[in-house]
């Protein structure tokens, strides 16, 4: 089944830039390994320190595989959490179809 890493984290706004530029890496490595359908680490346009995440997976496997290989960010910063979950999915359709 389909997995979704997706919601958003908080760090200072100064340094909402470098943090995302410090996880470039790890969204070039993840969109050239097996099984990665997308990942997406970007600045939100309406609150500054607000940074959206999200990653789509084609399994749970291919999930655990990447995350044994990842690279670190060239960054670090301190982040809070606003709210990044994992969602399971069990049925995929286009944006207007009924499941």
């Amino acid at each position: 089944m389909t997995v979704i890493i997706a919601g958003h984290v908080y760090v200072e706004p100064a340094d909402r830039d470098r943090f995302v530029d410090g996880h470039q890496v790890v969204v070039e490595g993840a969109r050239r390994h097996p099984g990665c359908l997308d990942v997406a680490i970007s600045p939100d346009p309406l609150e500054p320190g607000r940074v959206n995440i999200f990653e789509c997976w084609e399994s749970e496997e291919v999930l655990d595989a990447w995350r044994k290989v990842a690279p670190r960010p060239t960054v670090r910063l301190p982040f809070e959490d606003g709210g990044v979950r994992k969602h399971v999915v069990a049925w995929t359709g286009g944006p207007f179809e009924k499941s």
